[in-house]
């Protein structure tokens, strides 16, 4: 097969940094929840050259301060393919009703991932 298809297949995950409103560690989690969640037993059989590195695999993940993702780091969750990750701003912070010493506020971050895959 020679033809491109993308995306062929569409999933989506959630991560969480519950105490260090650390956006990178917030992406990756929620990279890991969809990549644990998905199997694509076939895949190999229908990618060029039946070889997982001819995936293609683009990683959009959202999270307030989009800014502040390692987007090397996420991108090294993933296991093969030729993978793109873009932080952009979204998701979700919450106040997680904790007071650090210096009396700050600390919060919950909350990524939300929407990973495409096909060739």
């Amino acid at each position: 097969m020679t033809d491109s298809v993308f995306p062929l297949i569409i999933e989506t995950g959630i991560g969480v940094d519950l105490t260090g409103d650390d956006a990178t560690k917030a992406a990756m989690r929620a990279v890991e929840d969809t990549i644990r969640r998905v199997l694509f037993p076939r895949m190999r059989d229908i990618l060029p050259g039946n070889d997982r590195a001819n995936m293609r695999v683009e990683a959009t993940i959202a999270v307030p301060g989009a800014d502040r993702v390692d987007t090397d780091a996420v991108r090294a969750r993933f296991p093969y393919g030729q993978v793109s990750v873009t932080a952009v701003e979204g998701g979700h912070r919450q106040p997680n009703g904790l007071i650090d010493d210096d009396g700050n506020e600390g919060v919950i971050l909350i990524a939300v991932a929407v990973i495409e895959v096909g060739w």
